[in-house]
């Protein structure tokens, strides 16, 4: 009886395992450009395993037949050169703060950051201030301008006034401290992007591909107000809805944590 039940629960936990791996796969690199190519890479091992099928039971081409059978051999090396980026981001996340890990900032940092960003907007003022959450923004920082200055409108503001050095880059915000300024975020290469955006959204989008910090923009043409997070900008944000967005994401309760499937999803 035992073993009868043995060989009943075991092929159901291997299906389940098998199950969660894939769909941690896919939450991975769900709505990205790794999953265009996860789809294309898909079609094409469709397609050679029912041509390997054709050739060898059917015409007998063996010398071709081998040579698809070894195309197999290089897929795991192909995956992994693929989605580096998604791998190395996902690791990244892992590392720094573990599974359950949770990012908190101070309702009142959110109001200094939302009251700057429509001060600099009503005026318009380009700027970008990224905060970042549990992936280190260090290798940013490094490029601009070490400040290490609790967090103000008015700090802030006068940040990104024209004609000053600092007013071109970005500003990074780790916890209650602006770390540094005129940092300089890599831009997005994504051909989806609307040609209507400059330098700064592209720099947010870039940037918030790369990490999980929320990159919040101003436009200097239009003084807009938008925010970027996980590769997405959302634009023409009011007052009301950057608080409310900057709170959820910033101010989770304290019995939520981030379970680990979370860390691979990436959301608009």
């Amino acid at each position: 009886m035992l073993e009868y039940l043995t060989t009943i629960w075991k092929p159901f936990l291997e299906i389940a395992i098998l199950w969660y791996v894939y769909y941690l796969i896919l939450m991975f690199v769900k709505e990205t450009r790794a999953f265009q190519v996860l789809k294309g890479l898909i079609v094409l091992l469709i397609i050679v395993l029912i041509t390997t099928t054709f050739l060898s039971q059917r015409m007998e081409l063996y010398t071709i037949n081998w040579i698809i059978e070894r195309f197999f051999a290089l897929i795991v090396l192909a995956f992994l050169v693929l989605f580096h980026p998604e791998l190395r981001q996902g690791l990244a996340r892992i590392g720094e703060q573990g599974l359950l890990s949770a990012f908190i900032i101070e309702e009142h940092i959110i109001d200094e950051i939302v009251n700057a960003s429509f001060l600099l907007a009503k005026r318009k003022i380009g700027a970008i201030m990224a905060i970042e959450r549990t992936t280190t923004l260090k290798p940013y920082t490094d490029t601009g301008i070490s400040l290490d200055s609790r967090i103000s409108e008015e700090l802030l503001a006068t940040i990104f006034m024209p004609n000053t050095p600092l007013h071109d880059g970005g500003v990074i915000i780790r916890g209650e401290r602006a770390v540094a300024a005129g940092c300089l975020f890599p831009l997005s290469d994504n051909p989806r992007i609307s040609r209507s955006l400059g330098t700064r959204h592209r720099a947010a989008i870039g940037l918030t591909e790369e990490t999980d910090a929320i990159a919040v923009v101003i436009s200097e043409e239009t003084g807009a107000v938008s925010i970027a997070i996980n590769g997405r900008l959302t634009r023409d944000l009011d007052k009301d809805g950057l608080e409310r967005v900057l709170n959820n994401l910033c101010r989770p309760t304290p019995h939520k944590r981030r379970p680990l499937i979370k860390m691979f999803r990436k959301k608009k």
